[in-house]
Order: structure tokens, then sequence, then C-alpha cells
């Protein structure tokens, strides 16, 4: 059963395309049957089988919508009956959650991305490579939220740095940057020494003060559903009432309460990914949408982009990692490759404004000097 639906997806066991499996244990087959995506990741884990191009694997599978046909088990159908019993991203469990990824090591995190480690969907455009892909995210970014000198910027899930030092080396901006990883506020710090920013591990639900614009990149996909009104009321409380407020997030084509089980237990804690109908859902009280713009495309460059780097750096990593780490985030950056390229996952920028801008929203102008400032420093 489990070779006719692969083979249905043009994948052949043991063939010889880049995007066929290899079998060594037999395991796989039943596993895979009875327990779907999750059997998938942990068998790969586990060496069952390998492929010589995981993400092109993965692709074809999520292209042929294998995923459909096998039904979920009795196990993923009481996990998704308890995502929408209970909230998983409360306060406290939120700092469980971010700890189990972020907390990994900045060791790991400083060789797998950029130099400026910005760890979300890079724009590749006009660029030939990651370093300058992610510039053009970040003055991108702040493009959309009109930054102007003096200006108080809230970047929610700051992350190392990454937005807040840029917008505050050429926007000229004050940044307030919140993550609740202490790893990352730690080296976040150190980088952005010397310039207006200040870094502090906190919860988004925590914050009570006003700013000018208020930027969200890669945080809201761990928000959880059940949260998301509660998100947007905050953001709106926190936001001037002519300022704006950026939503860079990782979306999905139909509404879910939790992510693929694989993910959530190996990668992201409890996270989920929104959908638009329940992006929707949650501004219609607070914003207005000003602006919507996909960018998943880029996300698959990114994230093959981050694995190229992952194994160039394995070297430097092992002593810290093994080999069965190795395999599982292989099979991460990989597979979340595959899903964008399948146009499975999306990436979304939405631009939100609390009354609409008078006489309506356009993206600012680019500013060459913004990313060539960094470029030959």
């Amino acid at each position: 059963m489990v070779i006719r639906l692969l083979s249905a997806a043009g994948i052949n066991v043991n063939g010889d395309m880049p995007w066929d499996i290899h079998v060594h244990d037999e395991h796989f087959y039943p596993a895979v049957l009875k327990y779907g995506s999750l059997a998938l990741g942990e068998s790969y884990m586990a060496g069952w089988w390998d492929s010589p191009a995981l993400d092109q694997t993965i692709y074809h599978i999520l292209k042929a919508r294998l995923d459909e046909k096998i039904k979920a088990s009795w196990a993923l159908k009481r996990d998704i009956l308890l995502s929408r019993l209970f909230n998983f991203q409360h306060p406290e469990q939120a700092f469980r959650n971010g700890r189990r990824h972020y907390d990994l090591g900045n060791d790991l995190f400083s060789r797998m991305l950029d130099q400026r480690m910005t760890y979300t969907c890079a724009f590749w455009e006009h660029a030939g490579n990651l370093d300058a892909a992610q510039e053009e995210k970040l003055d991108l970014s702040c493009r959309k939220l009109h930054l102007r000198p003096g200006m108080t910027v809230l970047d929610i899930g700051c992350g190392w740095g990454s937005f807040a030092r840029f917008a505050a080396e050429n926007y000229g901006v004050h940044v307030t940057g919140i993550t609740i990883s202490e790893e990352q506020a730690r080296l976040a710090a150190e980088r952005c020494k010397g310039l207006p920013v200040d870094i502090r591990v906190m919860d988004y639900r925590s914050m009570t003060e006003k700013f000018d614009a208020i930027a969200s990149l890669g945080m809201f996909e761990h928000v959880g559903y059940r949260n998301y009104h509660a998100y947007m009321k905050i953001a709106r409380s926190c936001l001037h009432d002519n300022g704006l407020f950026l939503l860079h997030t990782i979306g999905g084509n139909r509404s879910f309460t939790m992510a693929d089980p694989w993910l959530g237990k190996y990668i992201f804690p409890h996270a989920t990914i929104p959908s638009i109908a329940q992006i929707g859902k949650a501004i219609e009280e607070y914003f207005v949408m000003e602006h919507w713009e996909n960018f998943s495309v880029n996300y698959d460059k990114t994230l093959m982009a981050w694995y190229q780097r992952f194994n160039d750096h394995w070297e430097e990593l092992k002593d810290n990692y093994d080999p069965t780490f190795r395999r599982m985030w292989n099979y991460y950056l990989q597979s979340c490759a595959g899903s964008f390229r399948a146009r499975c996952s999306q990436l979304w920028q939405v631009v939100l404004s609390p009354y609409g801008v008078e006489g309506g929203y356009k993206v600012a102008e680019k500013q060459p000097a913004a990313t060539e400032k960094f470029l030959h420093s």
C-alpha cells in the first residue's frame, strides 16, 4: 500500500531519481500507515529510510496530496481535540515552548543563519546570497512600516536582534525588542550595544507601553489560535492611532488548531500556523488591513540556504549535537522547504493600521543607502 501511494507521487522505493527513497528497515511501512507524518519524520530520524534529495521527496508527497490519503490516527485525533480544549500557549507554557527551540544553542543558529542572525524568510528578488536576501527583507519591512528617525518601534519576538539593529542603524529609530528566550536576549543585547535598542525577556501579554510602529516577524506562529484575538488586542493597545503594524507570518491554506505532529513534537512545541480566515477574524475589531503580500516561494530558497550552511558547519557543531539531531534538523529544514515549494505553506507580510491610512497605503520607496551601509561595513 505504501509503495502504491509513493508511486502515485512519482516516488519509487530504491529507485534512481533524487526524490526516490531507500528503505533500510521494514518497520517503516506499517509505522507510516498507522501514524502518518509523525512516523515519516521519526523513521527518518531513526535511519529507517533515506533520500538523496529529501526536500524533493517531501515536495512530491505533498504535491500528490498523499497526506490526505492516510487517515489520522486516534492519537492525532486526541491531540487535535486537546488543542481545541486547552490553551497550550498561556504565558508560563509559552516560555517553556520557546526555550525548547530558541535556547538550543547560539552556536547552532550563528552558523546556520546569515551574519545578522535573521531567523525568518529572506527575500531573494534582488539578492544573490543569504546575507543580501535578509538585508532586502529587513529593509522592505522598515519601508512597509514607514519608519522615520526618532520613531519608537516595538519588535515582538525580536530573536537575536536582527530587525532591531537594522532599523536603529539605518532608519534612526528607537526599538524595544521582546523575546521569551534568555539566550536570544543575551546575544541580541550584545549585537545591538551602542544603539537605541532595548532588549527585554518578557511575554507580549505583559507589554503596556505605546509605540509609533510594531513589527512581528516570525512570532505569530507561536501565539496559538486561542490567543489570536488577545494578541491583536494587545498590539492595538500598544500602537498609536496613526501607527502601522507589520505582521510577518507563515500561513496555511486551511484553518487548523495545531501544527504538523512531527514539527510540534520535535521542533516547535504547540506552534500553530494561522490561516487567512483566522487572521481576519482576529483583526476585525482592531485593525484595517492595508496591504497583504505572499512571499512563500522565498522561504523554500531560504530554508535550503539554511540547510546548506548547517551541513557546511557540521564539523564545528558535532561535539555539541549528536547524529540523530543532525538527521532531525535536516528533516526539519528540507521538509519545510518541500512544503513551501508545493505551496502547502505560505509566507505573508500583512500591514495593518488602526483606522485606515488616509488617502490609501503605499510601501515607502527604497533607500539604497540602507542596505549598502551594512554590506560595505
